[in-house]
């Protein structure tokens, strides 16, 4: 996952998801998993931030997600959830899924090139983010 420059988007992340995505990158059935190691890359590299702190238009656990794909004019909303809670019918994504992984973090008017399944190109720009409450 990267901006259209190339190089991955900054991301911030409140301690609260911190904390309980690196519970659950500890957990043996995601640990090892090509999805738990792309997220614990993403973490590694985040800003984290206390969730008072936690700036507007942010994507955080539980997040409402708006956003538009540049390359192909398409827009998509999406929740983004913990595994058990993932949907897709009602457009719950897990956070170990790709885009999952790669909207974590973003702020509103960030792109990220992502390769949807099948190897479809992708460049999400993230247009809105609604939190239900700060970590």
């Amino acid at each position: 996952m990267s901006t259209a420059s190339g190089l991955p988007p900054s991301i911030t992340v409140s301690s609260a998801d911190m904390d309980r995505l690196d519970a659950l990158l500890d957990s043996p059935a995601v640990e090892h998993t090509p999805a738990g190691q792309a997220l614990a890359r993403e973490l590694n590299r985040a800003t984290v931030v206390d969730g008072d702190d936690m700036p507007d238009g942010v994507v955080m656990m539980h997040s409402r997600v708006e956003c538009e794909d540049e390359l192909h004019g398409d827009r998509h909303e999406l929740t983004l959830v913990y595994p058990r809670e993932a949907d897709v019918d009602q457009g719950k994504v897990s956070i170990l899924a790709p885009v999952g992984t790669a909207l974590l973090g973003l702020a509103v008017g960030q792109s990220m090139d992502w390769d949807a399944p099948g190897g479809r190109k992708l460049r999400l720009r993230v247009t809105a983010v609604h939190n239900p409450q700060k970590n």
